[in-house]
């Protein structure tokens, strides 16, 4: 939708959505889209490009590496495209590039492998929305084709990924509830924050 009157141009920030597997990314950014107008545009997620594309997926760490580099560079380079391009005002990232490290088997580290650092790919972003993984009783699901965890393998990457961004000077976590749209709700408000003044739709 597009509900604000502003046609004031923009410096995109980055802002990422984060979480392990299933903790509502897709359903909160299909919300985004319906309700914020042109200041936000969503960048996808780099490792759903890949598969969707045909990457293969191997559970070894050979297999992984190869994997999560393609995954960090397709991320900085979507994230190049949308600073150069985008006239919005945020630019809401599915995953960031320090996600990456939770995935990546060591040694060598996956700082070491990509030749950067956490906190040097921390200050890239912005602000941080972390979506905490909801446990079966609270509604964890395999909805999504490219989801292969099960539930407790998706709560120990949660927690990996929480770990990563420690540190972050604006991160937002956001825990499970017993009904999502209250947990998206919270994840939108910490959006409609990040907005411009001039947006129709920032928190007043």
């Amino acid at each position: 939708m597009d509900g604000c009157s502003c046609r004031e141009r923009h410096t995109p920030k980055k802002i990422v959505l984060t979480g392990g597997p299933g903790a509502g990314k897709t359903a909160v950014i299909e919300l985004v889209q319906r309700q914020f107008c042109r200041h936000l545009m969503v960048l996808p997620e780099s490792a759903s490009i890949l598969f969707r594309g045909g990457f293969p997926r191997s559970p070894d760490p050979p297999g992984k590496r190869p994997l999560q580099r393609a995954i960090y560079h397709v991320q900085r380079e979507l994230e190049a495209w949308g600073e150069a391009t985008a006239d919005c005002a945020i630019l809401l990232c599915d995953r960031g590039t320090v996600d990456g490290a939770a995935y990546w088997p060591e040694p060598p580290t996956f700082w070491e492998a990509l030749g950067t650092t956490r906190e040097a790919e921390q200050a890239r972003y912005a602000t941080v929305l972390h979506l905490r993984v909801p446990s079966p009783a609270r509604g964890y699901n395999h909805a999504n084709p490219h989801r292969i965890e099960t539930p407790e393998e998706a709560a120990a990457i949660d927690e990996k990924i929480l770990a990563l961004w420690e540190g972050h000077p604006r991160r937002v976590v956001i825990e499970s509830e017993p009904l999502f749209f209250d947990k998206a709700g919270e994840a939108l408000e910490a959006l409609r924050r990040e907005l411009p003044p001039c947006c129709g739709l920032a928190k007043r």
